[in-house]
């Protein structure tokens, strides 16, 4: 199987990326020579991560017949200070909404994703440490 995403220069250091047939328009910040037109590429690897493991995590929860109203996820990535500033760690928070959430369930979801679902965390932990924590919410 193969994925594939194409991209197209437009202008200075704006490009636009045809992912699924979807826009996806990223540009540098002015004092790189960009005009700001979208975001940089790098923080796209937090989003692919949380996105992955979010869509991994809800229909593990569905499966398990646990009912939660919502769920936020944050990743951060630590980076070096020189270039070519490569993520050297990333570190994801699930918080969880809902009411008397099972904390186990919700432990059980994360760790499946983490360690069987999520091609891309699969990936990246290869290279860096990946951390996560779970808090929880009531409604």
């Amino acid at each position: 199987m193969k994925r594939e995403v194409a991209i197209e220069w437009l202008e200075d250091l704006q490009f636009e990326a045809d992912m699924d047939g979807h826009k996806i328009t990223i540009d540098g910040p002015a004092e790189s020579g960009g005009k700001d037109k979208g975001p940089r590429p790098k923080p796209f690897m937090l989003l692919a991560l949380a996105g992955c493991t979010g869509m991994d995590v809800v229909s593990i929860l569905k499966k398990m017949k646990v009912n939660i109203k919502g769920l936020k996820i944050k990743v951060e990535g630590d980076m070096d200070d020189e270039p070519p500033k490569a993520f050297q760690s990333m570190h994801i928070v699930y918080t969880f909404t809902g009411k008397d959430l099972p904390s186990d369930k919700l432990e059980r979801a994360v760790e499946l994703s983490k360690e069987k679902y999520c091609g891309v965390s699969a990936t990246l932990k290869e290279v860096i440490p990946i951390t996560y924590e779970i808090r929880t919410e009531q409604e």
